[in-house]
């Protein structure tokens, strides 16, 4: 952990790690590279595989695992923190889910489960781990969490997810608000299209992947450790007066839409 890092001394968790191509890791790299100690989970025992390798090659502080729908081990996740550290500096969201179904087929043949599952995970999961985060921020902090070009503009196969991500990007306008005068600051990231495991399950991925490369203005694609350099700038000082906003990390494509 470098001594002189621009995040050295705070403490953070990041929730979404699923692999070393995932979203979450790239923030975890950028955040740890920044001086920063973390917390990390993994969501179960099918992921812990992939995943605790990963955190004890970084590595973090604490380890454990955490499905989002699960009360008792977020609960168990913030009194480790609590126990261990005492207090929070920044909290990073990278976790989307739908159901396979819902995802490929028509917003307005979603299913009702499976449109609460995803805003579940998705969405209300950020707001929960906000309202654990709090308390442990008395001096202020930082909550950072991830949306997509879909939660503002139709794309196309992006389907159940566009709704669902429009919902969070209101969410952190909302925290933002509440959460301001006690210092905590909450902002999204908004990637172009990575090449992520997870987001590889979107219907017709690899078509939208080569659009954002040949219409963007810098004709490229962003890659994890780009995420992962916003965040760790999101969460320190340089960005302690910018809240509530979604920002684009796309190599300029959302200016076409």
């Amino acid at each position: 952990m470098p001594v002189n890092g621009p995040l050295h001394g705070k403490r953070g968790l990041v929730i979404g790690i699923a692999n070393d191509r995932s979203i979450g890791w790239g923030c975890a790299q950028a955040l740890r590279d920044a001086g920063a100690e973390l917390a990390a989970t993994w969501q179960d025992e099918r992921a812990r595989p992939h995943v605790a390798p990963l955190l004890e090659g970084l590595p973090v502080t604490i380890a454990q695992p955490l499905d989002v729908r699960a009360p008792a081990q977020m609960q168990a996740l913030f009194d480790a923190i609590a126990t261990r550290w005492g207090s929070l500096d920044f909290l990073v969201h990278s976790v989307a889910f739908a159901p396979r179904q819902d995802l490929h087929g028509r917003v307005v043949d979603s299913s009702a489960d499976g449109f609460a599952l995803a805003m579940d995970v998705s969405c209300h999961s950020f707001i929960r781990l906000a309202k654990l985060a709090e308390p442990l921020m008395p001096h202020g902090g930082s909550l950072v969490t991830m949306s997509y070009l879909g939660a503002e503009d139709v794309v196309d196969r992006y389907g159940l997810m566009g709704p669902v991500k429009a919902a969070l990007e209101s969410s952190v306008r909302y925290l933002a608000a509440e959460l301001g005068p006690a210092g905590i600051r909450v902002n999204a990231i908004s990637p172009g299209p990575v090449d992520t495991r997870a987001a590889s399950g979107l219907a017709g991925f690899e078509a939208l992947l080569a659009q954002a490369e040949q219409r963007a203005p810098m004709r490229r694609l962003v890659g994890i450790d780009e995420v992962g350099a916003l965040c760790a700038f999101l969460v320190g000082e340089g960005a302690r007066s910018i809240t509530g906003d979604t920002h684009y990390l796309d190599a300029g494509f959302h200016l076409l839409s």
